[in-house]
């Protein structure tokens, strides 16, 4: 069984994480994977990088500015939407021709143009889809908030200047709906909240949906002496810690404001708490925590296991999320998690069981649920769920077996 993934990135965002995650996990389970991207980080040599650099960032730089123009010359929204009017050709490839399955993730940003995928579609080959966030199953946003336009043919875009019926969104569906139509695709959702969204869409009424989880290999990512780990990193052995980590933690979308009006809260209680904060623009938000904050800034994925097991628990109060990755990761060190009701987080952390879920956009919920996880619960109890759930649900080995069943499917 050859299979190829397609991802904008190896390595860059969770997305890629993700995708690159289950190209190794394939490989160890009796697969012959390899992948196509336009940003290789990696050393691997499954990962082959298509494209030429400068031409890739013009066609970057072309589809944003037609989204530019289209939205009334507006920077608004110019990063939530993609409309795929431009991307590499893939079809001719030596590999593309030896592959048995085609697997697409998240291939926005020049990537792959509709008029690409089409020819993939067409090609007879299987054609399976990991969805990692709405577009693929819209007209042209990511996450389509409390907007269900997609569900009829979209039109109408509250991400555009000067919405209408026939907009932007609107074409750009019609031109997915033909696209999609030239043959079979099986779209696989991380988390059951995405495939029931997905399976509302007209882009998916004729085409196969299915929900896999993101893998994680949980012999890197588990528990380790937190002790010892602290020491090395000289930080406090009296304090309950509270990680939050996100490539760019300042980003609104990644809740940072509500975390502020919980540090807020707990600031006003008894405690023995301080922030630990790994990601860029961690700068931007120390003076704005009302709580003791020490700020790693970037963190190699390399050194992330041991600073989930500094923690005591890992908080992510995100306003738009499908599966996490950085929550998974947590989890497999045995570090709890406190998170918003949203996307696919309740699917991850059961309440009170291995972590806390917080009613959305509730700040004083988020605080009441870390003060609850480090100082009501057992910590031990939430710690073995945490590593256990993932174990269970998220390993490598197990995702892999599961596409495999349907890589085999006639």
């Amino acid at each position: 069984m050859r299979v190829l993934i397609i991802s904008t990135h190896d390595q860059q965002g969770g997305a890629a994480i993700a995708a690159y995650r289950l190209l190794e996990a394939l490989n160890k389970n009796g697969a012959t994977a390899n992948m196509l991207t336009i940003n290789k980080k990696s050393d691997n040599p499954n990962v082959i990088e298509v494209g030429n650099h400068l031409i890739n960032k013009g066609r970057f730089i072309a589809e944003r500015g037609l989204i530019y123009i289209q939205n009334g010359f507006s920077k608004n929204n110019l990063f939530d939407i993609s409309i795929a009017n431009t991307g590499v050709s893939i079809t001719n490839h030596p590999e593309f021709k030896k592959a048995d399955v085609i697997h697409l993730h998240w291939i926005n940003q020049g990537m792959l143009s509709i008029r690409e995928i089409a020819k993939i579609v067409a090609s007879g080959k299987k054609i399976i889809w990991t969805m990692h966030d709405m577009w693929p199953f819209t007209g042209i946003c990511h996450h389509a908030g409390e907007c269900n336009h997609f569900e009829k043919y979209c039109g109408f875009c509250p991400y555009l200047h000067l919405p209408m019926r026939k907009d932007l969104s609107y074409s750009t569906f019609l031109l997915k709906q033909a696209a999609y139509s030239l043959g079979n695709i099986h779209f696989v959702a991380c988390s059951n909240w995405l495939k029931d969204l997905a399976m509302k869409s007209e882009l998916t009424t004729h085409q196969s949906v299915s929900t896999i989880s993101n893998p994680i290999n949980t012999e890197i990512y588990k528990p380790k002496d937190k002790s010892e780990l602290r020491k090395t990193m000289n930080l406090p052995a009296d304090k309950k810690i509270i990680l939050f980590a996100a490539a760019k933690v300042s980003d609104k979308r990644k809740g940072i404001d509500y975390l502020i009006e919980a540090s807020k809260s707990m600031a006003r209680r008894k405690n023995n708490t301080m922030f630990l904060i790994a990601g860029s623009n961690g700068e931007e938000i120390i003076s704005q925590l009302a709580l003791p904050t020490v700020n790693l800034g970037y963190v190699s994925s390399d050194d992330m296991p041991d600073i989930y097991n500094v923690a005591d628990v890992f908080v992510t109060p995100s306003l738009q999320e499908n599966l996490p990755n950085t929550i998974m990761e947590s989890m497999a060190c045995g570090t709890p998690c406190v998170g918003f009701k949203i996307g696919g987080i309740p699917e991850m952390i059961d309440h009170k069981q291995n972590g806390y879920v917080a009613q959305y956009k509730n700040a004083q919920d988020l605080a009441d649920g870390l003060m609850w996880v480090l100082q009501k619960s057992s910590t031990k109890a939430l710690s073995d769920n945490a590593r256990n759930k993932v174990v269970k649900s998220y390993s490598d080995s197990i995702i892999a077996k599961r596409y495999l069943e349907i890589y085999n499917k006639e």
